[in-house]
């Protein structure tokens, strides 16, 4: 038989003839081979894709604290207000943390998770008192009958808070990236960007594999010995350990000529094409990473072919993108859930006159508008996102 090489014998005798399944083999080698991907929970994809990943970490970081310095607008529908209870809020929302710190830890948890959660402490009467961005991996939703959140729990070490959000006022304001197959939990980029953080971290180990292992040998030294000897004696092959150890490691040896004798040859080694291959996979994956997160992988330092002419453009382009809509969706939300809480109906906007980046442009804007004759002034301000004058004011 074919596969009788297969066999063994104990004690002399055969092993006794069993069926066995004929796709058995077949599965237990496809299953060897199978892709082990990292979890995709909220915890471990922090953990792999934002404080494992320096190019995950950076993206975040970069989005965050670019759309936390962007200034915000306070107004209504009549007037912008220099000075307003919600505007103060904002400016410091609780006794530990800035404006900028704040909306920092907010659009981190969003850009991490796909959910941020405000938590307002609220008085007796009026706005809140305080502000507070609570974890996203320790909050979950408690939908009601109905499919609309009644509660929020926040979990501590085996402990929970139950926030009641059946009544009129919300203690606590839920804001959630697009998720097209959930209804209560947003989709963070990091899981979509999860294949391209795995890979890139692979490709890191991989690297640090061989560096442990002193990367790849730069040569190898082949004796050819008298009449076909290929092998050095113990005392031969010792003492040329010794010398190799002694004369040709470290970096005060770098670059030391050799001196071979006794049939011994040098035979220079380096990267093969597989080797650079994989470090080309390794950028395709951190350029995957920023496509996610939609930040330019110049901005990155990330090699590679240049979509933007160059780093203004690519900066432009990054806050026109990425930065101001999530300025603007996190502001609206916070703006109407705010006004729900007092007793003003106002607006939180970015403003965009205050963003350096976009200083070209709305340079440009205003030029044009304001040389356009055939428009009033009203019609000029509401172009130009200013709210109406009041009456006396010229």
């Amino acid at each position: 038989m074919v596969f009788d090489f297969l066999k063994r014998e104990r004690g002399g005798g055969g092993v006794p003839e069993q069926k066995a399944s004929a796709t058995g083999p077949v599965i237990a080698y496809h299953g060897a081979g199978r892709v082990a991907w990292s979890p995709r929970d909220t915890v471990s994809l922090t953990r792999t894709g934002f404080t494992g990943n320096p190019v995950g970490f950076r993206a975040v970081k970069l989005i965050a604290e670019a759309a936390a310095a962007v200034p915000l607008i306070c107004q209504d529908m009549d007037r912008r207000y220099e000075v307003h209870p919600v505007a103060d809020l904002m400016r410091r929302p609780n006794p530990a943390q800035g404006r900028a710190e704040f909306l920092e830890a907010l659009y981190g948890q969003i850009l991490l998770s796909g959910n941020g959660y405000v938590e307002a402490v609220l008085g007796e009467v009026g706005l809140p008192g305080e502000l507070h961005v609570l974890r996203s991996d320790r909050m979950s939703v408690v939908p009601g009958a109905d499919g609309w959140p009644v509660a929020y729990e926040y979990a501590v070490a085996g402990r929970k808070h139950r926030f009641d959000a059946s009544g009129e006022l919300k203690p606590v304001c839920h804001i959630k990236a697009f998720h097209p197959q959930d209804d209560h939990y947003g989709l963070s980029p990091l899981k979509a960007a999860a294949n391209a953080l795995d890979v890139h971290n692979a490709a890191s180990k991989w690297s640090k594999g061989l560096l442990d292992n002193a990367a790849r040998p730069s040569g190898a030294i082949v004796y050819r010995g008298a009449d076909g000897a290929g092998q050095l004696s113990a005392d031969q092959y010792d003492r040329l350990l010794d010398e190799m150890a002694a004369h040709h490691q470290g970096a005060a040896n770098a670059g030391r000529p050799m001196l071979l004798e006794g049939g011994l040859d040098w035979k220079p080694m380096g990267f093969s094409p597989s080797d650079m291959e994989f470090q080309k996979t390794k950028e395709a994956a951190a350029r995957e990473i920023a496509t996610a997160f939609g930040v330019p992988p110049m901005m990155l330092g990330i090699p590679g072919e240049a979509t933007y002419a160059n780093y203004q453009e690519a900066n432009r382009a990054f806050y026109r993108l990425t930065v101001l809509p999530l300025v603007a969706k996190v502001s609206g939300a916070l703006g109407d859930w705010l006004s729900e809480l007092g007793e003003d109906c106002v607006e939180l906007k970015p403003d965009l006159d205050g963003v350096p980046a976009l200083a070209t442009e709305r340079e440009a804007q205003w030029r044009r508008v304001s040389e356009a004759e055939f428009l009033t002034a009203a019609e000029k301000r509401a172009l130009l996102g200013l709210p109406p004058l009041e009456a006396g004011d010229v």
